[in-house]
């Protein structure tokens, strides 16, 4: 079943006794094709856990960069079954590397949440960040997730108290994705010496690996998270990669992959010891 994979690869990052990369890729941005080239070239650029955007108008956790790949995705017509589809053709050649969607309630409220889950089976999906889904209203959503062996994973945030995390911890698979800025994605920079200490909360409060994101960008940033998380995310930066590239006429896929390449050896370093 295809929730398994991504608890798999956890489980084996947890083994190597080293954190996980995880890159985020905006779906359609700026068009299908060059989403599909993008993803068939994370694993080999060093990425352990795939995230997939699903495009989506109004999406108010994140800053301008996401924002505006979300918006060149619209445009040109991407959509969430072609999400599906991206997803689906990247599991043709890639049995092992898991894939989290990430979005918003809205456009899944209007597939419905069994249709939804289906297909994203179907299209080898391992999880969902779903980022203004309530602890309290998500049971619908988990139960449907839950019968196509899809790990529905919460957010957690600097403001989150022990008993916030308590409701967080409730039907949370995989892992806790811990927002480490306040604000929206891209923005501020996370600060190891504050992420550590909180990382420490949440995992023993869920029992859950805890991926760290929201303000990772440079090598040296995703180096000191990846010392105290579990994993490290990283969109911002690899979106920018790509839109850089194609304003000056130079391969978006290819600039994607070489960001990726360097952040990824970066967290890989971080816990090997002479």
């Amino acid at each position: 079943m295809s929730g398994g994979r991504l608890q798999q690869r956890l489980a084996s990052l947890a083994r190597e006794g080293r954190a996980g990369f995880v890159a985020y890729v905006m779906a359609g941005d700026p068009d299908a094709a060059t989403t599909e080239a993008i993803l068939k070239g994370l694993p080999g650029a060093g990425v352990d856990i795939i995230e997939l955007g699903m495009p989506f108008s109004d999406p108010v956790a994140e800053g301008p960069t996401i924002q505006r790949a979300a918006q060149r995705a619209l445009a040109g017509g991407a959509t969430l079954g072609g999400v599906f589809d991206l997803a689906a053709r990247f599991r043709q050649s890639d049995a092992a590397t898991p894939i989290v969607l990430m979005g918003y309630l809205n456009p899944i409220l209007g597939m419905g949440y069994d249709a939804f889950a289906a297909d994203a089976a179907r299209a080898g999906v391992d999880g969902l960040i779903a980022v203004d889904c309530p602890p309290e209203e998500a049971d619908p959503l988990a139960d449907a997730l839950d019968a196509r062996d899809i790990d529905l994973i919460r957010l957690a945030t600097p403001t989150t108290d022990d008993d916030r995390l308590k409701v967080v911890a409730k039907r949370t698979r995989g892992f806790v994705y811990y927002v480490s800025v306040a604000g929206v994605t891209g923005v501020k920079a996370a600060v190891a010496a504050d992420v550590a200490p909180a990382v420490a909360r949440v995992r023993a409060a869920t029992g859950l690996p805890v991926a760290v994101g929201f303000g990772v960008r440079t090598p040296e940033q995703a180096e000191a998270i990846a010392k105290v998380a579990d994993a490290v995310v990283v969109g911002s930066a690899l979106v920018d990669a790509g839109a850089d590239a194609a304003q000056r006429g130079a391969d978006p896929v290819a600039a994607v992959l070489e960001a990726t390449a360097s952040l990824a050896a970066a967290v890989r370093a971080a816990r090997v010891t002479a």
